[in-house]
């Protein structure tokens, strides 16, 4: 085996299986729970009253690099786009339910339709941290701006420990207290919004940091113009942060809705994972990608996020080693 070969191999192994070292779960107070790996700051997941939804920010590298967009959380990030505020580090919401926009519901937006909804704690379920990986439970209300819940959201996450990745699980089950219907619409669910090196396209009227960003997807289209709409497995948004090669992938169980999910992927660094706009994606306003459900049938939903070094080489083995795994109970 030549030392090319040799490199892929080793990243195959780290990306499919999380190593030995320590996760950190802790709650510092009732407004955030914050996540170390290995003795250094990985992430925190803002749950806040004050929050229009959770989210988690800053995601980091193994070695420490800040990945996701400071604004609007720290708002004076030299070279970045103040747009979209709605972009909060990595988040799961939809603009469309019953109406109710849960995607862009910042307090300074002005939104169409019936308004914007908020995703409310209930309760932090479990906090459990270990060597091997740490777990995050907890309960939201999707709520209308009259109090009316119409989802209960349970999310999970798992945080695993490695020497070269950052890799998070999540499992999401969306559970209606009245009739609801995600709508057809290109702003959804499961999203994040990387830092502007990561960017694909050079704002006009900003010289730095450079954009270095380039799209992959699993069928190796790459860029905005032919990842934003297709459907895929999985989507990896590449480049450099001050000269150091980083990635993010977002991977799609293939036991979630309607397989492989859509993606509303921009040049801009926003990538996220969404069913729910096929109107929008096949450019067809006689397709309606919405979906209604009822009490009583819940609809869950799977991801894997890998923060990695360098490009997408080994995401393929590693997406099959991932949706092949038996689930634990």
């Amino acid at each position: 085996m030549n030392c090319r070969s040799m490199k892929h191999a080793l990243l195959v192994v780290a990306l499919s299986l999380p190593a030995f070292g320590q996760v950190k779960i802790t709650q510092p107070g009732k407004d955030k729970i914050s996540v170390e790996i290995d003795g250094k700051p990985f992430t925190d997941f803002f749950i806040g009253a004050d929050t229009p939804k959770p989210y988690l920010h800053p995601l980091r590298t193994a070695s420490g690099i800040v990945v996701t967009r400071g604004y609007p959380m720290i708002p004076d990030v030299p070279g970045e786009l103040h747009n979209e505020p709605h972009h909060r580090g990595l988040w799961f919401t939809h603009a469309d339910v019953n109406g109710y926009n849960f995607w862009a519901n910042e307090d300074s937006e002005t939104v169409p339709g019936k308004g914007k909804g908020k995703v409310v704690l209930q309760s932090v379920d479990k906090l459990v941290s270990g060597k091997k990986s740490g777990t995050v439970a907890a309960t939201f209300a999707w709520k209308t701006p009259s109090g009316e819940t119409l989802l209960i959201e349970s999310r999970k996450m798992t945080f695993y420990s490695d020497p070269n990745l950052r890799t998070i699980d999540f499992d999401i089950t969306l559970s209606p207290q009245v009739a609801v219907t995600f709508g057809d619409t290109k702003d959804g669910m499961f999203a994040i919004r990387l830092a502007a090196a990561l960017e694909e396209v050079q704002p006009k009227d900003i010289a730095t940091p450079v954009r270095t960003g380039k799209m992959v997807n699993a069928q190796n289209r790459q860029t905005e113009k032919n990842v934003w709409g297709k459907r895929s497995e999985w989507v990896d948004y590449s480049g450099k942060i001050n000269d150091v090669a980083v990635g993010v992938a977002l991977f799609d169980h293939p036991a979630n809705l309607r397989p492989p999910t859509y993606w509303h992927a921009r040049g801009y660094g926003l990538l996220a994972a969404n069913v729910f706009g096929i109107h929008d994606f096949e450019g067809d306003k006689a397709s309606d990608g919405s979906l209604t459900i009822r009490p009583g049938q819940p609809v869950r939903f799977r991801y894997r996020v890998i923060v990695h070094p360098g490009n997408s080489a080994g995401l393929i083995e590693a997406y099959d080693a991932w949706a092949s795994m038996k689930e634990t109970k």
